[in-house]
């Protein structure tokens, strides 16, 4: 079974929901101003991004570093839409620049999870639940308290794009499959991560919460499934 761009570049939002259709606005340049225009986009510039010992009070953050990162983006992109459309690959309905917007929506968005200090804020967390924070996870199931102890910042990304930000619990941001499926990074859950099933150990873009959610973003653009998948 192969993938199509016809699929892959799926315009409806979340929840099948149509896209609306407006004069110098296209679908995909709206998935950016959704996140831009979020509360959880705007707090990236209380969130450190690595730096070295610095010379002045301009302290380089997520939120700078994830406009940067937009904008290389949406350069590769382009290039790559403009080869797909010579190649005679993409869909009618689809330029080589919203292959550009798609990437930069996902570039916008690619720190969006993550918690403040980074890496070194995953790691607090994860300690947190792994020792005085285990109480909290009894009543779980194996597979939720493991999404805890072992926190991702890319699956939480994943959670406010779909789940917490805006229409809580009804659609998120409400992101095109295509933009949502360009987001994830890691199309697994922590269990088979932990358990070294996957191609990087210990890292996953999907907390069991938002599993149904993966599901249907995978089968709207038509991902393909590997051996031990859900």
């Amino acid at each position: 079974m192969s993938m199509s761009w016809e699929k892959l570049l799926c315009s409806e939002r979340l929840g099948a929901r149509p896209s609306k259709t407006e004069l110098g606005r296209s679908t995909f340049i709206s998935d950016q101003d959704k996140i831009i225009f979020s509360g959880a986009f705007r707090r990236l510039a209380r969130k450190t991004q690595v730096h070295p010992l610095a010379t002045n009070d301009h302290i380089h953050n997520r939120l700078t570093h994830s406009l940067e990162v937009a904008c290389v983006g949406r350069s590769l992109g382009s290039l790559v839409g403009k080869k797909l459309a010579l190649d005679g690959n993409l869909p009618e309905k689809i330029s080589s620049g919203d292959i550009g917007e798609i990437v930069k929506a996902t570039c916008l968005a690619h720190d969006i999870g993550n918690p403040p200090f980074g890496h070194t804020g995953e790691e607090a967390i994860r300690s947190w639940f792994n020792n005085e924070g285990s109480q909290y996870l009894k009543e779980l199931r194996p597979c939720e308290a493991n999404d805890l102890k072992t926190f991702e910042g890319n699956a939480q990304g994943l959670r406010i794009l779909t789940s917490v930000e805006n229409h809580l619990n009804e659609g998120g941001m409400r992101l095109t499959y295509a933009t949502l499926a360009s987001f994830i990074k890691y199309p697994w859950t922590s269990l088979p991560s932990t358990d070294g099933q996957r191609p990087k150990k210990n890292k996953y873009g999907v907390f069991t919460s938002e599993l149904e959610i993966f599901k249907e973003i995978s089968n709207a653009t038509g991902l393909m499934k590997k051996d031990g998948d859900d």
